[in-house]
């Protein structure tokens, strides 16, 4: 059964927009527990514009599911991870000024500093997952520097699908094989949503996460947080609590 976790950062957007602690980012996770996603993610970037350091630290407290970090490996990120110990970090590619991900690790090219950093966190007992995209030499160079897991950067195939390209799942279906054969688990992310997610979940083999956010929490403005939720659990085939 492929997870949902579902990303709260627009939360704490809206928050931030006004100041004070409205909407509440602790509150809103633990709801989305109850409606029944099975984790929460988060990505707590240098100048804190949504998610904040001491948001990590206060979702911890209240995270009962899955709780994954995602972010660049600086020392100030892994202290904030190693501190917090979620079930599950993230690490991904992005520069300090990066509006959103837009693109996967270049594993080869970054291998020492992802590597120490795999190090890190496996010693503390946290799983970690990095962020690539389906060519099969960076999935297999992530094997090599002995990550547990890959998220797949799912954008280009949101894209396609939207333009009535279903085949555009092939390439992840591809690259998920693989990763599998490889050892590794597979995760996906970005710009998923319900028009795609049940196309992709059908269609991509070893599946095991999907990290959703902004289309999550926008329509959820329209349906309501307990109906949105359902409705992509539905996509992936999980009863609703």
């Amino acid at each position: 059964m492929t997870r949902l976790s579902v990303n709260v950062n627009k939360i704490a957007t809206l928050r931030n927009a006004r100041g004070g602690s409205v909407p509440n980012v602790a509150k809103a996770a633990a709801r989305i527990q109850q409606l029944g996603a099975q984790g929460i993610t988060v990505h707590p970037r240098p100048d804190e514009r949504h998610i904040t350091y001491a948001d990590v630290r206060e979702l911890r407290e209240v995270v009962t599911t899955e709780f994954n970090v995602e972010g660049y490996p600086s020392a100030s990120f892994l202290e904030l991870v190693l501190e917090a110990r979620p079930e599950q970090v993230t690490l991904v590619p992005d520069p300090p000024g990066a509006l959103t991900s837009d693109h996967g690790w270049d594993v080869a090219q970054h291998r020492e500093l992802l590597k120490e950093s795999i190090h890190a966190l496996q010693s503390a007992g946290i799983r970690v997952s990095l962020f690539t995209g389906t060519e099969e030499a960076d999935i297999e160079a992530a094997a090599a520097i002995g990550t547990d897991r890959i998220e797949l950067y799912t954008e280009p195939y949101a894209r396609e699908y939207a333009l009535g390209r279903p085949e555009a799942a092939v390439p992840f279906a591809r690259a998920a094989t693989f990763a599998h054969a490889c050892g590794l688990g597979v995760n996906a992310g970005h710009d998923l949503d319900a028009n795609n997610l049940r196309h992709f979940a059908a269609n991509v083999p070893y599946l095991q996460e999907v990290s959703i956010g902004h289309a999550l929490i926008s329509e959820a403005l329209y349906a309501g947080l307990e109906q949105t939720v359902k409705t992509y659990l539905d996509c992936l085939d999980i009863p609703s609590p």
